[in-house]
């Protein structure tokens, strides 16, 4: 991420900048479970000669460990370790890169300035995933060192099923024949709906397995929405992904099963997460889903803040608000505060934004990200990751903190039984509304997929 903003530079020095930065960056960005973040590296030896000195200090990101040691020989720093997610040479001034020299040797090179764009300092206190199953796309991003996981659902698969090409074809034909084979379903014959389902699920593992390629972390994998009130159901499709992607050398670990905000996805997580098959809980619109789904263990819920926001522009008639008195934000933070505070290991990953503002104001798009800066991992598409890339790094502060979120809270650990989440979900007309749309809007995209895939047949 090494961007020239003026001064004279050549394309040896250039060249060296930005596949050392890149280098760095790649090698020292945390990329296993959130739990585990604190990374040890090897030493990475590298050698700078500062044209420029002023008052420098060294940052890093949250909750890594720092074990850098810098040395300086005739104007040259050598920094003999560096293990923390991100390093920023701050001047009083402004920030500098150096020209590679041997020890001992003069600069003679000048100066260039390096500019941080707001995505690599969101990406230092929030763990980024993308929503996409473009693999082109998340490759883009996953070479940045800044997207460590990728979130896929039904659109994304119905999509990979039209897509016309070859790559996502070959998926579709794959998982066909695989379902065939193990359905014993013949050609010719009407497709029986076990054999439906089995093409549904390869292709979704066929494409989770082409993005883990890209991406270092997890791929979320949706079980059939069309189960979302069906908990022994959507436990065996469960079983028959995770299966699938065991058998072909994929480890549980890397694989998140998405499952709908209902009561009986929910408990469906709670099954699976003591078969140690974690579980993303989607379509979450209400604190209520997200409390059942802390209590239950799951691993990580994806509530909607633009959605939420949706629900109330059109119930209030406010076409905009302040990105920090958005209802969709709060809601999130109300969650996340709610998780610190009584220690719910949970992870707290927005998805599905929308501009706080309206769409008419300048740089709004991103207004609910930038809102939620220090949640623990967002889910954002790639047109959104554009426009963050071009922002400056002064666009990113933190919002959410888990010491301060958890003394926010206010809401009681209330211990939900069935007839309870019932009782209070009655009166929760955002959650209900937008439960069913977003359970409403993915059956009809898996509708068209069975419609594709019967026609392949």
């Amino acid at each position: 991420g090494v961007r020239s903003l003026g001064g004279e530079e050549d394309s040896t020095f250039r060249d060296h900048a930005a596949r050392t930065a890149a280098l760095h960056y790649s090698l020292s960005r945390p990329q296993a479970n959130r739990q585990e973040n604190r990374k040890k590296f090897a030493p990475i030896p590298v050698v700078y000669e500062a044209r420029e000195l002023g008052a420098w200090e060294i940052r890093s990101g949250r909750d890594v460990e720092t074990a850098w040691c810098a040395t300086i020989t005739n104007m040259v720093y050598t920094f003999s370790r560096l293990t923390i997610s991100a390093v920023c040479l701050i001047s009083t001034s402004s920030t500098m890169a150096f020209s590679t020299a041997s020890a001992g040797d003069r600069a003679s090179h000048a100066t260039t300035r390096l500019e941080i764009s707001a995505l690599e300092s969101l990406a230092d206190i929030t763990t980024l995933s993308i929503d996409s199953g473009d693999i082109d796309t998340v490759e883009k991003y996953a070479k940045t060192g800044l997207v460590t996981d990728a979130t896929t659902n039904p659109l994304f698969v119905s999509q990979a099923g039209q897509n016309g090409d070859e790559r996502y074809e070959s998926m579709v034909n794959e998982a066909i024949l695989y379902a065939k084979k193990t359905t014993c379903s013949e050609d010719g014959c009407p497709v029986p709906d076990e054999t439906i389902n089995m093409a549904i699920d390869r292709l979704a593992v066929n494409l989770g397995k082409e993005l883990l390629q890209l991406v270092p972390g997890r791929v979320s994998t949706e079980v059939d929405i069309r189960l979302s009130y069906d908990t022994d159901a959507s436990v065996a499709r469960a079983r028959n992904i995770i299966k699938m992607y065991e058998d072909a050398g994929i480890t549980r670990d890397r694989v998140l099963i998405k499952l709908a905000g209902t009561w009986e996805g929910i408990k469906a997580a709670e099954t699976l997460e003591k078969e140690g098959i974690q579980c993303n809980i989607t379509l979450v619109f209400s604190f209520l889903q997200a409390a059942a789904s802390a209590q239950a263990g799951a691993y990580l819920i994806s509530p909607f803040p633009g959605r939420i926001l949706d629900w109330h522009k059109a119930r209030s008639g406010q076409d905009s608000f302040e990105p920090g008195a958005d209802p969709g934000v709060l809601a999130v933070k109300r969650m996340y505060n709610y998780c610190r505070k009584y220690e719910y290991p949970m992870i707290v990953m927005p998805a599905s934004w929308r501009p706080s503002r309206g769409a008419n104001v300048d740089g709004a798009e991103v207004d609910e990200i930038l809102a939620l800066a220090g949640v623990d991992e967002m889910t954002i598409p790639s047109p959104l990751l554009d426009t963050l890339s071009a922002l400056e790094s002064s666009a990113v502060t933190r919002k959410c903190d888990a010491q301060s979120g958890a003394s926010q809270c206010t809401d009681p650990d209330f211990r939900l039984d069935e007839a309870s989440f019932a009782r209070y979900w009655e009166a929760d007309g955002c959650g209900q509304d937008k439960l069913k749309e977003g359970i409403d809007a993915f059956t009809k995209e898996t509708e068209k997929l069975i419609d594709i895939l019967i026609s392949k047949f």
